[in-house]
């Protein structure tokens, strides 16, 4: 076995090799503290056979004995992987993927385990490291090591890979993965930061990861294998030519096309004329070899088009932000809905309000509680005009939503002043790139249509860039062939006062902080004028939730009365249910909240606990309720849950025999509170209440 470790900031990281999983192409243990994951890393021996894509596959998974937990369920054993464990597929994936070398074609699968977990220090960002180190000792063709940091700030200042209190407590939680020559990779999410304060924080991580690429150097000296040699297709300079001569000038003339289908049409077209003259007779391995000659063409084309003429396919400008539309208040029934349109990419985005029975609970490895507030991004095949079998989230979906949540999250009122579940649904349209982005505009005019008090409206806006040598073109709200044919894509979302959420993925080597720099702030003007069109339509939340809102209105009780509240077994708890009809939830705090969307039976139930949590207060006069005569005096209840003894001395001013001679069972009588003893016993008198002359009830 090899051991390799680095201390940063007062925490050890370190990698090991050699005994675990040996059959693996690579493997390493990468530990922090008592985290520990095993990444192992396996090529098949053999391309595999008419593709053009990289077929790598990542998985992630924890499992519980790793924080000596068993899983819950019929079944006992982990099941299918939960939306952390999907984002951190994605997260170790999305750096990875494009470092390595091109036209490598054997299948490849990243398997990450969480084997151990401390509940102190978080396995995600650690286990990126890990998947490039494991990578880097396998005999799998991957020479371009990458680390991951987790960056927080704290009182201002930067924290790295923060433990799970240090995280709560930060202003800006940042995920990122680079190479030793830039950043290739970008999550973050802050509490409205600037664009000077992100940059910081970039390079402080930034800066972290060189040291933990030159520890995967050092592991890599010690052991590894012999790298497999990547045989590249020959193709034929003058079969490049002719498919050249064949197509660019044309898709010069298709890329002039301002519509998304129409161009793709016209782009399909010049493709099947350029396979009818250079392939008829079909043969599948030149039809390959033609595609990707003609994918290659196209990229030329657009990349020169934007570097060359600064003119984008739509006929755009490479700072301008397509026309903004949006609709408020569109579907009736719901608390609050936009349908938010950009080019053509548009969002259908509702706000759903609930109560505490309403909340998502979650129990993994890293985060067990609830929570109040969650996005769900839907992407139908119809919004890109395709078919497709209508299943369950994928990982774009759920990492699209993850984004949108996270940019959503800062500005929302404590729960306190607004104690509601909160649900945004975005249901995607149209696409044709930024549709997370629009998610966003329309999760926040949707709050806002629902009277969600939100801080600040949030927009965001997708960057893209194109690098050719020395020459560059930032792109603002880009297209989906932008995407797919740039070099970045960069996603910003934030208010008029800082940023709230970022994502960048780069396709090239890494951006250094002087690009970065100029496309925040690109991104910054879009912002800003997204929110002005947004403003149009509804620059403030509606005073007034809707009428098909549940109204909850809360109310602190000290923590010892909440088991009077509950009742033995919850009895008292469901009579004001049943009662009133309204909906109680109680949290260890003492927090209750009364949901009803009927005032005055919310203002009834209100009046029960009040009853049932009021302090007994000495010198007070209550009309209480006799609930049994005995020899000695009478016991009163003066409210739901507290009585107390009437001695027969205190009954009236004058001596007698019998109590039952002045008072019955179920009268109501006026009584007042003369002391309450140590055990918290009290004591009443119906003689000091008479002399307030005080009529009393008979029942």
């Amino acid at each position: 076995m090899e051991r390799v470790e680095i201390e940063l900031d007062g925490k050890t990281i370190s990698l090991e090799a050699g005994d675990l999983a040996r059959q693996a192409g690579g493997s390493v243990v990468v530990s922090q503290g008592e985290t520990m994951v095993l990444v192992a890393a396996t090529m098949a021996s053999k391309p595999r056979e008419g593709i053009d894509f990289f077929p790598l596959t990542v998985d992630y998974r924890e499992k519980t004995y790793a924080a000596g937990k068993i899983p819950g369920g019929f079944f006992k054993r982990e099941a299918r992987p939960s939306d952390y464990e999907t984002l951190t597929c994605r997260l170790i994936d999305r750096p990875i993927r494009p470092l390595f070398p091109d036209g490598f074609r054997n299948e490849t699968q990243l398997v990450c385990f969480v084997i151990s977990h401390d509940q102190v220090n978080p396995a995600d960002i650690i286990a990126l490291t890990g998947a490039s180190a494991a990578l880097m000792i396998s005999d799998i063709p991957f020479d371009n090591p990458i680390a991951g940091a987790r960056i927080g700030r704290v009182d201002g200042n930067f924290i790295f890979n923060p433990n799970y209190e240090e995280s709560k407590e930060s202003d800006i939680q940042l995920l990122m993965a680079g190479t030793a020559d830039g950043i290739v990779m970008v999550e973050a999410g802050a509490k409205e930061a600037n664009e000077d304060e992100m940059m910081a924080a970039l390079e402080f991580g930034h800066e972290r990861i060189k040291k933990l690429i030159d520890l995967q150097i050092q592991l890599k000296e010690k052991i590894s294998k012999e790298k497999a040699v990547v045989v590249k297709e020959e193709i034929d300079g003058a079969l490049v030519d002719r498919v050249n001569s064949l197509v660019c000038s044309k898709l010069n003339e298709a890329m002039q096309i301002t519509g998304k289908h129409e161009r793709a049409n016209a782009v399909s077209e010049i493709k099947s004329d350029m396979d009818a003259e250079v392939n008829p007779e079909g043969d599948d391995a030149l039809k390959g070899t033609l595609g990707n000659l003609f994918h290659d063409a196209e990229k030329d084309v657009v990349r020169k088009m934007i570097i060359e003429n600064q003119k984008r396919v739509d006929g755009r400008a490479l700072n301008e932000v397509r026309p903004i539309s949006i609709k408020m208040g569109y579907l009736p029934r719901v608390h609050g809905s936009s349908v938010f349109t950009r080019g053509e990419t548009q969002a259908l985005v509702s706000a759903t309000l609930g109560t505490n029975a309403d909340e998502q609970r979650i129990d993994t490895l890293e985060f067990k509680g609830v929570r109040h507030f969650y996005l769900h991004y839907n992407f139908p095949a119809f919004c890109t005009g395709e078919t497709k079998f209508i299943g369950g989230p994928g990982r774009r979906e759920i990492g699209h939503g993850m984004l949108a949540e996270r940019a959503l999250i800062p500005v929302l009122p404590d729960r306190e002043n607004f104690p509601y579940t909160i649900r945004i649904v975005s249901d995607i349209l149209e696409s044709n790139g930024s549709s997370s982005m629009a998610s966003v505009c329309g999760g926040s005019l949707a709050m806002m249509d629902a009277g969600v008090p939100i801080a600040n409206p949030v927009a965001g806006i997708a960057m893209g860039l194109i690098k050719e040598g020395d020459d560059v073109a930032i792109l603002s709200d880009i297209l989906g062939s932008e995407d797919h044919l740039g070099d970045m894509d960069f996603k910003v979302a934030g208010t008029k006062d800082g940023i709230t959420a970022l994502q960048m993925d780069i396709k090239i080597g890494g951006l250094d902080k002087e690009l970065m720099g100029r496309a925040m702030q690109q991104a910054k003007e879009g912002r800003l004028h997204i929110l002005g069109e947004m403003a149009k339509a509804r620059d403030e939340p509606r005073a007034e939730l809707s009428k098909h809102a549940p109204r909850i209105i809360t109310m602190k009780v000290p923590t010892d009365k909440i088991r009077d509240i509950i009742g033995p077994g919850g009895k008292v708890i469901r009579e004001i249910i049943d009662k009133t009809g309204v909906s109680i939830d109680i949290d260890d705090s003492g927090l209750v909240s009364i949901a009803s969307s009927d005032q005055a039976a919310a203002d009834k139930a209100i009046e029960y606990i009040d009853n049932l949590t009021q302090e007994v207060e000495i010198g007070k006069v209550y009309l209480g309720k006799v609930k049994k005569i005995v020899d000695f005096g009478a016991f009163v209840e003066i409210f739901p849950g507290t009585d107390g003894l009437v001695h027969i001395s205190q009954v009236c001013d004058r001596r007698i025999k019998s109590v039952s001679d002045e008072i019955s069972e179920g009268d109501e009588i006026k009584v007042k509170v003369i002391d309450v003893d140590q055990q918290g016993k009290v004591k009443l008198s119906r003689k000091e209440a008479l002399k307030d002359n005080v009529s009393e009830v008979k029942v």
